[in-house]
């Protein structure tokens, strides 16, 4: 049981602020997060509407921040970004209009499949098992063919051959 500080319970607004402050959220992601803490449902509403009337809260931009993000600096395949900003609460909409409409996508995915690898393999590792990870992750079979292929170009001392792997 928790004890009681004496403290009133803050308003949908300033709790709001303060999950804010912490991390960038999406509209849905914050409703729900204040759901939870027992807030209702119109104080929520007002809530969401001011900080988005201040610009505190604005799902179109947050979303096209985080998607560049975890475009340019990670390892992920653009379904991977995309299936994770949906489940942070961006709508499907949102999240496809994100996407960079450029020429190099493919030469992109190819390299974050690369680095997907290289952070994963550091021992000698069966072809297939390291496409089998890459197609988990969201890289078409092509990538994951053409990533394979230059890794173990890049690093012949981690390839092994299939039939000395068994599962």
């Amino acid at each position: 049981m928790r004890k009681q500080t004496g403290k009133p319970k803050p308003t949908a607004l300033e709790k709001a602020v303060e999950l804010l402050a912490a991390r960038e959220q999406s509209k849905r992601r914050l409703t729900e997060k204040l759901r939870l803490r027992g807030y209702e449902e119109d104080e929520i509403d007002a809530a969401t509407a001011r900080l988005e009337e201040r610009r505190y809260l604005d799902d179109e931009a947050a979303c096209a921040r985080a998607f560049r993000k975890m475009y340019e600096e990670g390892s992920m395949s653009l379904r991977q970004i995309e299936q994770k900003l949906l489940t942070r609460g961006f709508p499907p909409s949102l999240v496809r209009a994100a996407a960079p409409e450029d020429e190099n996508r493919a030469e992109h995915e190819r390299k974050a499949a690369a680095r997907a690898l290289r952070g994963k393999f550091h021992s000698p590792t069966p072809r297939t098992k390291m496409k089998q990870f890459l197609y988990r992750r969201g890289f078409s079979y092509e990538t994951c063919d053409a990533a394979t292929d230059v890794f173990l170009a890049d690093n012949p001392e981690l390839m092994m051959k299939e039939t000395e792997y068994e599962e």
